[in-house]
């Protein structure tokens, strides 16, 4: 399975201490150089080590984009790293696109890249069995790496995978 990342999925699992979940879930994920060097500024030294190890290991791989007139044209919308991470996934033709960010997974949607998130990551995670309650991990995301739920959104992962994801 060739999947390609935007920053967030990555930092967000390596700040809550499951980039694992990646090279267990897809075995290798490519990433825009830009995303490298995004990621590689991380401020948190365990988390940047992590990142390096992934990359020493291969299973976290860096490309160069060639279509740099379609990251252009996608920059007039999103991030770099974003914009990079969509133009990687259409050249490779990536079964998934990891990316949080809602404008980024709309236009990806567009372009006919199918998309998944860190909550699907976790999902995966839990139905796999690799984790039990997804609620810490939720949690964790919110209070480490600063990521947002839509509260609507909390009821909704309790019953798709038990109550432990809602908050109580």
């Amino acid at each position: 399975m060739l999947v390609v990342s935007n920053t967030s999925p990555i930092s967000n699992l390596v700040l809550i201490h499951h980039l694992d979940f990646l090279r267990d879930q897809f075995a290798r994920v490519w990433i825009p150089e830009t995303v490298k060097r995004e990621i590689a500024n991380i401020p948190d030294p365990t988390a940047k080590a992590s990142v390096e190890t992934a990359l020493q290991e291969g299973w976290l791989q860096s490309r160069l984009i060639e279509n740099i007139q379609l990251a252009a044209v996608l920059e007039r919308e999103l991030d770099r790293g974003e914009a990079e991470a969509i133009t990687l996934a259409i050249e490779m033709k990536a079964d998934f696109l990891l990316i949080d960010e809602r404008d980024g997974r709309a236009i990806a949607r567009q372009a006919g890249l199918r998309v998944r998130g860190v909550l699907g990551v976790l999902l995966r995670a839990k139905a796999t069995g690799w984790i039990s309650p997804i609620k810490a991990e939720i949690e964790a995301l919110r209070g480490r790496a600063w990521f947002f739920v839509v509260p609507q959104l909390l009821p909704k992962l309790g019953e798709t995978f038990g109550n432990d994801a809602a908050p109580k």
